[in-house]
Order: C-alpha cells, then sequence, then structure tokens
C-alpha cells in the first residue's frame, strides 16, 4: 500500500493472483468427476452488507471533511475506517478473482447440467465481490485529506517552499 491507499492496480493484481488460485483448486475438485459445491447465497448477501457497512462507516468521516471541520469526528475512528476500507477493497478484489477463477472452471465443461445451473451463483457471487471492492475504494477516497497549498504535507518544513 501506498501513502495514498489501495491502487487500483493493487487490487488487479490480487484477483489476477486468486483467479489462478481460484481456477487450480476447482481444477483440483472437479479432475475426478466431483462438482463444485454450489456456493451458499449468504455468501452474496454477507459480501453486500459489508460493502454497505464500509460506506455506512465512511460517510460520518466524509461529511467531516466535507463541512470545513464543523462536525467532530474522532481521529481514532477516522484511521481504522480508512483501514477498513482499504481492507473491504482487498478482500473484494480476493473474493473476486476466487470466484471468477471458479466460474472459469465451469465454463470449461458446459456439457454439464450442474455446472449450467451453477454459474448464475457464482456470476452473482463474483458481481458481490466486485461491489465489495468497489465500496471499499469508494470508502477510501472519502477519507482522503487533501493538501491544500497552504498546508504542507507531513514532515515537510515550509520555509523549504
Amino acid at each position: 500500500m501506498s501513502r495514498n491507499g489501495v491502487r487500483i492496480q493493487t487490487l488487479v493484481v490480487v484477483s489476477a493472483v486468486t483467479t489462478v488460485v481460484g481456477f487450480l483448486a476447482a481444477v483440483l475438485v472437479t479432475r475426478d468427476g466431483s462438482l463444485l459445491q454450489r456456493p451458499p447465497w449468504a455468501a452474496g448477501v454477507l459480501l453486500v452488507v459489508m460493502g454497505g457497512l464500509v460506506l455506512w462507516l465512511a460517510r460520518p468521516v466524509r461529511r467531516h471533511l466535507r463541512s470545513g471541520l464543523r462536525t467532530s469526528v474522532d481521529a481514532l475512528r477516522a484511521a481504522r475506517t480508512v483501514v477498513l476500507a482499504q481492507a473491504a477493497a482487498l478482500t473484494g478484489a480476493a473474493a473476486a478473482g476466487w470466484y471468477l477463477g471458479q466460474l472459469l472452471s465451469l465454463v470449461r465443461d458446459l456439457s454439464l447440467v450442474a455446472n449450467q445451473q451453477r454459474l448464475v451463483p457464482f456470476g452473482l457471487l463474483l458481481l458481490a465481490s466486485v461491489l465489495l471492492a468497489v465500496c471499499g475504494m469508494v470508502a477510501q477516497a472519502w477519507c482522503r485529506i487533501d493538501h491544500d497549498d497552504e498546508d504542507p504535507p507531513p514532515g515537510e518544513d515550509p520555509a523549504l517552499r
């Protein structure tokens, strides 16, 4: 992570790695003729609820930053919120890669009706994972403090400007 938080490139790398891992795991499970387990619907609900919770927790920080400091937000709470947002973005990217790998494994053999029936649940979980990653990135952006020209970055001497 950089000083500016989690970057989209990091999410793409995390997603790509977990796609490969998810695909290989699915191939190992199905190589003897077994089927992938149908994913539980509660997993998708949990991902969506987590995304909503991250945005809900980031709203007071956003409101504080936009209001010109008229509202009060504890600095520790704001720091915890941005870390939660970053964790949500990374978790969403990892889960998206995992479910994409599973989907790619299913697509290899669509002659099986069972694989066709699993496409929609895995696809919905992929979408829910992407939604969590997006919510994490939005919440992280809401918590960003942009330095004005008058405010030197931390550690920089204003006399050197």
